[in-house]
């Protein structure tokens, strides 16, 4: 937003009662004003510079000792249209830049029939009217001349804003006399909002207002911030609100760039242990909206990055939805710590915060981000830990806690590949790990078509229709193929390479990689009948050439990106073996024709540049090390987790003789460190490198069985996660569960759910036989339906929970006689009603499920004696009326859900509830009001995640409250 749309202006009216005077809006349907001007009047009409009929509201608060009211009422059209920040000066010294303003009678016109607004900028004096509590404003010239009926030419302000930037820190009173119309007494916000009677109207009639001490401090005045904050916003939309989709980019400029609001896909992370029996995924923004500063952990492709992008341009542009609307307005500053790598910058200091991104703007004014951050309005977005080499991370991790430590309000989120930092790595700065989640069938069915509609805005949409359901058919029945497409790249990678090939796809990760290199460096331009770009021509191999000796240099240096002098001193060393090539232009033409015609090379920012995607470089420094013979460098790194995609893609590479080597190498360098974690990662690396061998010895196949046999039971959540990349190779390995302890037999199970399949099935029966049908059944959707539900679910334990996700699994529980249920999806009542049928249920959980409005189904279910009930995420469902007829329910939790006054007060109309669980609630106004709940005896209220400065209505519950700020 910009201009007029984005202006304090936008917020005054003119109010009109005995007087006429000015108003401000803080907030939808409410006006703050003057009480002199209303009288004894009860309602005034409101005057819009927009409207043309005025509107009228009711007081619902007035105090003339103060001379401030408040008006509201549900008036169609008064809109809070500017985000107004309530402040407080916070300092003995003049403020200057400050503005007024409102509706003067001098500004009157027709004749003086019609209002117009006028603007006056001053100076606020905090120490002009400290005894008498009053805020002093000096004006900067005099308003106009004195006029000859004697009232004041600013007769009319009275009740105008008062705003030192965009904050409002008071409203105009009254303009004493023998001062020229220059001075203006107002009242500060601070002490309206102080007002106890105030607070407790406004509660009552509209919602819980921030406490006093929440209240933006205003310490200096910067009218060039608001400015530049536009502007800011602006270069961050333009260069954040779209992206580059693999396999578009041959169809022309409009349809490879993909607007981030098409192209962004809320994908799943968890926040616990998926050995806990209640652990269920939530979209990565429900997730993020309950907690300040998070570590985002995800693999190559994931789609980190992708979110910083997305949460960096909405946030500055105010668009985020309803489940991150406080994020709106917050000032984000990227962090991309390969960029800073690239142009050789040290970690960015509050001042060098605003230029980490490389925007296209201008400088920013001299302390602006140091006032941001102070303020609390800053979203700092760290992206790519990982790139920060293994040696520097500590001096990361320092930097990164010195800032927070400094500016302790800041919200932040950084990302990082899985394994690259260990866990809790920022535990210490109150940071809490969040963890992508393969995409799921359903989110690959999303992706798959947004991806076809993107590619039908160049117009030419020939046989699309029928190459996006033949896509779809091959995801249904062709597992290995799905799970190549767990990450939005490669499924990207898999779109683009089926349309090329008419539906024809490779059935190895390697073969897919080569095959995109084809697509991108060669096949598109033959298509394109383009012949000789730039003047120049180039093969496949060529190109590969020339890009692989960039990529193997950047491996080694620990970047991802370059710079054009950087790229040119590589070109010189490369070209001199290539005269073909050298013969057809200079390195600068070399690099321009890599730059506008490989479409692997991306230019970041102004002169700095990347590879498409951090997996081609690695994929084409592989060649280079397998090409020049270059296993034993590669080989000692092999402790370092940077280089471990480069190892694992060697083995594309890698001939018959050379296999073994890598194969025998990453064995040795398993045997050689006694850190169990990283021992298995190089173990599963080198019995993948086995997997893709077309020969190999028995003996070695031998002994990578035995190495990783040697790390089974796993011991830890990151050894699960590196065996379950082995799939089905390691689940004849997996040891008896009847000889284990707990600890061990858990993680086992955690393995045979996270491989999951037709082939892990049987594995999944044996240990559901063995008692641990508990931790197995939660992850149903990772077997075949109908044969988990016959071979698995019936050793479940009556009293355990059955977790059930989605109609299909639904249809599949009639026989089993399990009374604790947890229902996840988009479910009508019918079908659950038809699902669940008359089973007595004694613990139910409804989450995820958009199509609840209410809870009137559970008046068809047999709920005559459930105790528990927990609604968690149905983002639609508002009327609670039917928990008043359950007559046995004695604790109710609502996660993710809102707590406005109307959901609460059902709450107390359960009869014999003693416990509440509000567990990340969705606040209004940013409060928790808990009084609706005082009139219920002896319940125990237990809040997760909300600060406790933000609970109204606490004190009455006395040692009844629990308050919870850990991660639920």
């Amino acid at each position: 937003m910009s201009g007029w749309a984005s202006s304090p202006a936008r917020t005054v009216v003119a109010v009109l009662a005995q007087q006429q005077g000015t108003g401000v809006l803080i907030g939808h349907h409410t006006v703050l004003t003057s009480a002199h001007i209303l009288g004894t009047a009860r309602t005034a009409r409101i005057a819009l510079p927009h409207r043309a009929e005025p509107l009228l509201l009711r007081v619902i608060w007035a105090d003339e000792r103060l001379d401030a009211a408040v008006l509201h009422g549900e008036a169609t059209g008064l809109l809070l249209p500017f985000q107004t920040r309530l402040s407080t000066v916070a300092t003995d010294r003049p403020l200057p830049g400050c503005e007024v303003i409102g509706f003067p009678r001098i500004q009157r016109y027709d004749e003086g029939r019609r209002l117009d607004l006028d603007q006056y900028t001053g100076t606020v004096l905090p120490m002009a009217g400290l005894l008498r509590r009053t805020m002093v404003m000096e004006l900067d010239r005099p308003p106009a001349a004195e006029r000859e009926d004697g009232l004041s030419p600013l007769a009319g302000l009275s009740g105008a804003p008062v705003f030192a930037g965009d904050g409002l820190i008071g409203i105009v009173r009254s303009v004493p006399a023998g001062r020229g119309h220059r001075r203006l007494e107002c009242v500060p916000l601070r002490a309206i909002m102080a007002d106890d009677d105030f607070r407790l109207w406004h509660a009552k009639a509209i919602a819980p207002l921030p406490a006093v001490a929440d209240l933006h401090r205003v310490t200096g005045n910067h009218p060039v911030d608001a400015r530049y904050e536009e502007e800011y916003a602006e270069a961050l939309g333009a260069a954040y609100r779209r992206t580059k989709i693999f396999g578009l980019d041959e169809l022309g400029k409009r349809a490879s760039e993909w607007d981030l609001d098409t192209a962004y896909l809320s994908l799943e992370a968890a926040s616990k242990d998926p050995g806990d029996s209640q652990h269920v995924p939530h979209r990565i923004d429900e997730l993020l909206a309950a907690r300040p500063r998070v570590l985002l952990r995800g693999d190559a492709g994931a789609g980190k990055t992708t979110l910083v992008w997305w949460l960096a341009a909405h946030a500055a542009a105010g668009t985020l939805g309803a489940r991150l609307a406080e994020l709106n307005g917050l000032v984000p500053f990227v962090v991309p710590l390969r960029s800073l790598r690239a142009r050789g910058s040290g970690f960015p200091s509050p001042a060098e915060l605003p230029a980490a991104a490389g925007l296209v703007i201008d400088s920013a004014p001299e302390g602006w981000a140091g006032r941001v951050l102070s303020a609390g309005r800053a979203l700092l977005l760290v992206d790519g830990l990982d790139e920060v080499p293994y040696e520097e991370r500590e001096a990361a991790h320092a930097w990164l806690s010195a800032l927070l430590a400094r500016y302790p309000r800041t919200r932040c989120v950084a990302t990082v590949r899985p394994l690259a930092v260990e866990p809790d790595w920022l535990a210490s700065e109150n940071f809490e790990e969040l963890t992508l989640l393969p995409m799921r069938d359903q989110d690959i069915q999303a992706f798959v078509s947004a991806w076809h509609a993107a590619a039908r805005l160049d117009g030419d949409d020939a046989g699309l229709d029928a190459l996006e359901r033949d896509l779809l058919q091959q995801f249904d029945h062709n597992p290995p193929l799905s799970d190549l497409a767990r990450t939005p790249l490669l499924c990207a990678v898999i779109c683009a390479l089926h349309r090329l090939r008419d539906g024809f796809l490779p059935e190895t990760r390697w073969a897919l990689y080569e095959s995109a290199l084809q697509l991108l460096l060669g096949d598109r331009d033959k298509r394109r009948r383009i012949d000789a770009p730039d003047g120049i021509r180039m093969s496949v191999e060529e190109h590969q050439q020339l890009l692989q000796r960039l990529a193997a240099w950047l491996v080694r240096g620990g970047q991802t990106e370059f710079t054009r002098e950087q790229a040119l001193h590589q070109l010189n060393r490369a070209l001199p073996g290539m005269p073909r090539v050298q013969a057809q232009g200079t390195p600068e033409e070399i690099l321009t024709h890599l730059l506008n015609r490989s479409g692997l090379l991306q230019e970041r920012t102004d002169d700095v540049f990347q590879f498409a995607h951090r997996t081609f470089q690695d994929f084409l420094a592989a060649k280079e090390f397998v090409e020049d013979d270059l296993l034993a460098e590669l080989l000692r790194h092999a402790q370092e987790q940077q280089w471990h995609d480069v190892l694992l893609l060697a083995a594309g590479h890698c001939s018959r003789r050379e296999l073994p080597v890598l194969v025998e190498g990453l064995l040795a360098a398993g045997s050689a460190t006694r850190k169990r974690d990283l021992k298995t990662t190089l173990y599963v690396l080198a019995a993948l490198c086995a997997q893709h061998a077309a020969w190999l010895s028995e003996v070695l196949h031998g002994r990578v069985r035995k190495a990783v046999s040697s790390v089974i039971p796993p011991m830890s959540r990151p050894q699960v996660h590196q065996l379950a990349r082995l799939g089905a190779y390691v689940l004849p390995l997996l040891p008896e569960l009847g000889g284990l302890s707990r600890d061990s037999s858990n993680r086992v199970t955690d393995l045979i759910c996270s491989i999951g399949g037709q082939e892990a099935l049987p594995y999944a029966e044996a240990a559901a036989r063995a008692g641990w049908a508990g931790n197995i059944s939660p992850y149903w959707e990772r077997f075949p339906t109908e044969a988990f539900a016959h071979r698995v679910l019936p050793h479940l334990a009556p009293e355990a929970t059955l977790v059930v996700e989605g109609r299909e699994e639904l249809r599949h529980v009639g026989h089993l006689p399990q009374t604790r249920v947890f229902v996840i999806g988009d479910l009508s009542p019918a079908e659950l009603v038809e699902g669940l049928g008359r089973r007595p249920l004694d613990r139910l959980a409804l989450a995820t499920n958009k199509l609840l409005t209410d809870l009137d189904v559970l008046s068809a279910l047999n709920v005559g004696s459930l105790r528990r009930l927990t609604v968690q995420s149905c983002v639609h469902l508002t009327n609670l009326g039917a928990l008043a007829g359950l007559d046995a329910l004695e604790h109710m939790s609502l996660v993710l859900m809102p707590t406005g006054l109307p959901i609460l007060e059902a709450v107390t109309r359960i009869p014999r509830l003693r416990e509440l669980t509000l567990d990340m609630p969705r606040l209004e106004d940013d409060r928790l009001d808990l009084s609706p709940l005082h009139g219920v005896p002896g319940l125990t209220v237990r809040v997760v995640n909300v600060a406790q400065r933000k609970i109204l209505g606490r004190a009455a519950f006395g040692d009844r409250l629990v308050l919870d700020t850990s991660s639920s």
